[in-house]
């Protein structure tokens, strides 16, 4: 069920890249990281299709929760044009998040772009459980970074850009491979070409994937963001079996 919430900013961050707050009754059911909310763009009919945004904070003492997204299209456009006080239609909290109950001591998250967003959320509720956090980030360069204060509030933050205009040259596997704190588990979430070389890169540790998928529905109807498998399903759903899933559970 869609409600209406309150925009309480909207501020540019990056190139491109937007933080979105926004209160309301829904931020009290936001309690796992890496779910995300469906988000109508525009109050006519225009855009049928709702617009699938990562979850990046939430603070249930204040009823709001924090968004970053990518202007990239019409739709995203219009989102990227709210003010504080205008209504916003939300359908929230969509799919299945990060088991964060599955971190023994020291994590890893890694995020890619616009993956990084969800990882924020997960790090600070890590933080609260007394495991220690490793982030690695991968942009683009330097004019397409964020976060990376926040992230280094919470724990060691490494930075790859492809360019080399901001920390290492390259991407985040070539950081992974220079760090020496031992980690239990990985937490990742960005394109698929970045989830199949970190997963192939650490075969053997334990690791959970966010999946980025265009989405029809958000609720499983439509089919639109089918992932296959290996086993006799043959294929999940990324809106509700996902976007989180376990490292080799499907196919990237």
């Amino acid at each position: 069920m869609s409600k209406l919430m309150t925009v309480v900013s909207n501020n540019q961050i990056a190139d491109a890249i937007f933080e979105l707050k926004v209160h309301g009754d829904l931020t009290k059911n936001m309690k796992k990281p890496g779910q995300f909310v469906h988000i109508k763009a525009g109050t006519g009919t225009e855009h049928m299709l709702r617009r699938p945004i990562s979850i990046c904070e939430v603070n249930r003492e204040e009823g709001t929760f924090t968004m970053l997204f990518r202007r990239e299209g019409h739709g995203t456009e219009m989102i990227s044009t709210l003010k504080s006080g205008d209504p916003i239609d939300v359908i929230a909290p969509l799919g299945n998040g990060f088991p964060v109950e599955e971190a023994q001591n020291t994590a890893l998250l890694v995020g890619g772009g616009i993956g990084v967003p969800p990882l924020y959320e997960l790090s600070k509720q890590l933080n609260q459980r007394g495991i220690k956090t490793i982030h690695v980030l991968g942009f683009q360069s330097d004019k397409d970074a964020f976060y990376i204060d926040e992230f280094n509030a919470l724990g060691e933050t490494y930075i790859a850009t492809v360019d080399g205009s901001l920390g290492t040259k390259g991407f985040v596997t070539t950081v992974i491979d220079h760090i020496e704190t031992p980690f239990d588990i990985f937490y990742s979430c960005g394109p698929k070409a970045m989830l199949k070389a970190l997963t192939e890169q650490l075969s053997d540790v334990k690791g959970y994937i966010s999946l980025e998928e265009r989405m029809g529905c958000g609720i499983g109807a439509c089919y639109a963001c089918v992932c296959h498998t290996d086993d006799e399903a043959g294929y999940v759903k990324v809106c509700t079996d996902g976007p989180v899933f376990e490292k080799g559970a499907v196919i990237i």
